[in-house]
């Protein structure tokens, strides 16, 4: 049996490896447009910031080396480590701070800090950003001529994670190779396809799409409110585009394991549409390509070279991921364990939303019902 579970799981790492599109693949990527000054007076950058005077002063410094007449709205939502100050020493020019209302029932907090900006964003583009999101200067100039070149609605970069700790290079390499097989990369760009997606800390979108869409209050109570957007924006007839970029780079650190499972466990289950027969499924096939494989190579005989063999493609397919964010390709060896931690997380997910609690990030508490506290 475990020698028939070695092939089974070495045939879908075969799979994944020739699918059209080749999702595990960095197709996708977009360089910044550096070396001169870009008159950005077509775009307002929309902030959301909640407890980020640490991070902020590097995005800001970032975003004054794009080019001039830039505007940026940051909205503080309900702070209390000094982020509005923090923000105006670090970009005394235009900057204009909004103080963030109490977020009503129903509402995500990024969501509803977004909307409140929504309202002085009147430009032609609006970007989404981040407050951990540094760019590389001319990284707003190669997103609006994205935009432009390909009548795009909404442009998305899937920003290259820090890698500094231990518990980030053995988890965040498997979360951006996650993510591409969940959401191809390749699917998402293709108007035909249903599959739509975006990555919420870098997103270009079009103030005429976004107003089509219903605005930011269309998905108010949106926990992955990325790919939320993206799917209004999509459905509305509005082309999108997501990738990776070396010049798009968050800030934010994940020193100790709690801190990634929090922000895994924030939106796994809500990923699976809240199903135990999706866990159920999640769980199986995640055994099934990860565990099989080294528990056949355990065994020895037949088992161990089908079990060798599937370990090897996989760790193929993750190798791309890796050369992106400039690891050594020896850290592929680690997808098995990091899996597993994934598959945790997913479970740490669901008993929280089994025990009422649907969502929680950055001091808040969405319950299954009513207003997060």
């Amino acid at each position: 049996m475990l020698t028939a579970a070695a092939l089974l799981a070495l045939a879908a790492w075969a799979g994944l490896l020739l699918a059209p599109g080749q999702p595990w693949r960095n197709r996708h990527v977009l360089a910044a447009r550096g070396g001169e000054q870009h008159d950005l007076g077509d775009i307002t950058v929309l902030i959301p910031a909640r407890d980020e005077a640490e991070v902020l002063p590097r995005t800001l410094a970032a975003l004054r080396r794009q080019g001039t007449n830039l505007h940026v709205v940051l909205v503080d939502d309900q702070s209390g480590d000094g982020t509005a100050e923090a923000a105006r020493a670090a970009m005394p020019v235009g900057l204009e701070v909004l103080r963030g209302r109490p977020l009503p029932a129903g509402w995500s907090g990024k969501v509803w800090a977004q909307h409140q900006g929504e309202a002085r964003a009147q430009r032609e583009f609006i970007m989404l950003l981040d407050a951990d999101i540094e760019l590389a200067p001319g990284m707003l100039a190669a997103l609006r001529a994205r935009s432009t070149d390909e009548d795009l609605a909404l442009v998305s970069i899937m920003a290259r994670l820090r890698t500094d700790s231990p518990w980030e290079r053995l988890l965040v390499p498997p979360f951006i190779y996650f993510f591409k097989l969940v959401y191809p990369f390749a699917a998402s760009n293709r108007p035909q396809s249903s599959v739509a997606a975006a990555a919420g800390g870098c997103v270009l979108l079009r103030r005429a799409a976004l107003r089509a869409a219903g605005g930011f209050a269309a998905i108010r109570g949106a926990i992955i409110d990325d790919c939320a957007l993206a799917r209004r924006i999509k459905a509305g007839g509005g082309r999108t585009w997501l990738g990776q970029s070396l010049d798009v780079v968050s800030r934010r650190g994940y020193d100790s394991l709690r801190g990634i499972r929090d922000m895994v466990a924030r939106t796994a289950f809500t990923q699976l549409g809240y199903s135990a027969v999706r866990l159920a499924g999640c769980t199986l096939a995640m055994l099934l390509a990860f565990v099989v494989p080294v528990l056949a190579l355990c065994a020895g005989g037949p088992a161990a070279l089908a079990g060798g063999a599937a370990l090897a493609l996989m760790m193929l397919s993750v190798a791309p991921t890796l050369l992106l964010l400039e690891l050594p390709l020896g850290w592929a060896a680690t997808l098995p364990l990091a899996a597993v931690l994934y598959l945790a997380m997913t479970w740490i997910s669901a008993i929280r939303y089994w025990r009422g609690e649907r969502s929680r990030w950055r001091g808040r508490r969405y319950p299954r019902e009513g207003k997060a506290t």
